[in-house]
């Protein structure tokens, strides 16, 4: 089941660039997460992530970015095909083998 994504990406944008333009109007960054959240219509805790995620692309914060993210899903799909042809080779494989040996054997 996917997540409906009630937020479009530049209300995101938006939001994010909020709290980076109103940060030092706070003690904290919670702090303008909280004031800012209400008057974009999520909770807190969202517009934390979308703050964190935000800085993960711009490598002020240790994490994966959406782009790497995407590069493993693609390899691991990847292995897992390379995995299963190579199962059907081994396969294939004995199979032939096992009629060659049979083959020589009734000659």
């Amino acid at each position: 089941m996917k997540k409906s994504n009630k937020y479009s990406p530049e209300i995101r944008e938006r939001a994010v660039r909020m709290v980076q333009e109103h940060r030092n109007e706070y003690p904290s960054q919670w702090a303008a997460i909280e004031s800012i959240a209400p008057k974009i219509g999520c909770v807190p805790q969202t517009l934390h992530d979308w703050v964190c995620k935000h800085e993960v692309e711009v490598g002020l914060r240790d994490g994966v970015t959406q782009a790497e993210r995407d590069r493993i899903k693609a390899l691991e799909r990847e292995v897992k095909e390379l995995r299963r042809a190579n199962e059907i080779l081994k396969l294939a494989s004995a199979f032939f083998a096992q009629a060659e040996l049979d083959r020589k054997l009734k000659s």
